[in-house]
């Protein structure tokens, strides 16, 4: 049975995919980006994309990877663009009220980092070897979900700095949990400059790749099975053939930055990115 097989039933998963259809365009006015090869051109935090339409639609939707925006497609906003829209500026948008503005782009950024924080909480809590912290993980659960219903100005003046610290030794310890029940010693690669290793085949079951730079690495036919890859940065892996069943807080814009094939194994509730 794989780590996340079992949930536990009074801790469902909030709503925390996005709804572009229910968002204000958010992540295409409120945050920057630079031309490189993830963006086609600069554009400055709070003006809109050039390709943002007027239903607050993208205009080259089904062709962002092949018009220069790939980092499009691998951006998440855990359900914060829905969330800040409909909840906290109650479906007033920004260009019918543009006063608003300001305030909505100065919003978005910090409710994607609550709802970030929300999915690797409720993540953690299907884990059933992290069950010696699910009390404490419910509560913090409950904690943050309550600071994504406040106002606008309640959600500017948060530490959201402080609030990652102390859900982040939370999450450290569901990684300990949960990798301490791989046979064997594992690997400690956490923050680790692994940008183009050669690591086809490498047995990795149970790492730390907590924050790890594994851009453009060699991960073909790896074993990854039960590694934590929090925060690690896949962007052009080659995970072909890769084993990532099992393993720890795997985000679809993870699998969505690398590369993969029809032999890459991935954990539940994952997609494999049309790419690949």
């Amino acid at each position: 049975m794989s780590q996340r097989q079992a949930s536990v039933t009074d801790d469902s998963r909030p709503d925390l995919q996005a709804d572009c259809g229910s968002c204000f365009g958010l992540c295409c006015v409120a945050l920057p980006f630079a031309a490189s090869a993830d963006f086609a051109v600069n554009k400055d935090a709070g003006t809109p994309c050039a390709n943002l339409k007027a239903d607050f639609s993208c205009g080259i939707h089904t062709r962002l990877r092949q018009s220069g925006f790939s980092g499009c497609t691998v951006f998440d906003c855990f359900g914060a663009g829905q969330k800040v829209s409909q909840v906290t500026f109650g479906g007033r948008d920004w260009r019918r009220e543009p006063g608003s503005a300001r305030q909505m782009f100065e919003v978005f950024p910090v409710m994607r980092q609550l709802h970030e924080l929300l999915w690797y909480v409720s993540e953690a809590l299907t884990l059933p070897a992290a069950r010696p912290v699910h009390g404490e993980l419910r509560r913090a659960r409950t904690e943050i979900d309550g600071l994504t219903r406040g106002s606008a100005e309640s959600l500017a003046g948060l530490d959201v700095p402080a609030l990652r610290g102390r859900v982040n030794t939370l999450l450290l310890r569901t990684s300990e949990l949960v990798r301490e029940k791989v046979p064997g010693r594992t690997k400690n690669h956490r923050g680790a400059d692994l940008m183009g290793a050669r690591l086809a085949g490498a047995k990795l079951r149970g790492a730390n790749l907590r924050g790890a730079y594994l851009i453009a690495a060699d991960l073909r036919k790896a074993d990854l099975r039960e590694a934590d890859v929090i925060g690690a940065d896949f962007r052009d892996a080659d995970l072909s053939g890769a084993d990532l069943t099992g393993s720890i807080f795997l985000t679809q814009a993870q699998l969505n930055a690398a590369r993969g094939d029809a032999a890459t194994r991935l954990p539940a509730g994952l997609e494999r990115p049309a790419h690949w």
